[in-house]
């Protein structure tokens, strides 16, 4: 009786939770960069001054601030592997299991499951300091790990 060896595991070098915040910071200036001034030629700077919850303030509000960074994520995620903050520190999103590049379902699973991440208190993001393999909830639910890309 023969016994099939389990195929190896990949080995990753996963990447902790203080780069991927700084990631996190990057990408976020970027946007930043990207939406204040598209905002502000839209809507005028009394935009900015709007009580909070007073709802979107238009139809240019919900595309630029909701769906074009859901696109602009999961479309750098499926062609790069990575966002421009995660490029920056030399990190990549793949498939824990393969190590391959994760389905484009996959990515989208992920993207949302940042909800549950940040819903009690941030917890799943905090959770990548925690983890030994550096997931955080998106992670695990997506099955995915965020690791050092050498090219």
């Amino acid at each position: 009786m023969s016994e099939q060896a389990a195929a190896p595991q990949p080995q990753f070098e996963y990447v902790g939770f203080w780069k991927r915040f700084v990631a996190s910071l990057i990408d976020i200036l970027i946007l930043l960069v990207i939406v204040v001034p598209l905002m502000l030629a839209i809507y005028g700077a009394g935009y900015f001054g709007r009580p909070p919850g007073s709802g979107p303030a238009g139809i240019w509000d919900v595309l630029i601030n909701y769906v074009f960074p859901v696109i602009a994520v999961i479309l750098f995620w499926r062609f790069y592997s990575a966002t421009p903050g995660k490029m920056a520190i030399s990190a990549k999103i793949v498939d824990a299991k393969t190590g391959k590049a994760p389905s484009t379902a996959r990515l989208v699973v992920r993207y949302f499951a940042y909800i549950l991440s940040a819903l009690p208190l941030l917890l799943g993001f905090i959770w990548v300091g925690i983890d030994r393999r550096k997931q955080g909830f998106h992670d695990k639910i997506a099955g995915t790990v965020v690791i050092y890309h050498e090219d």
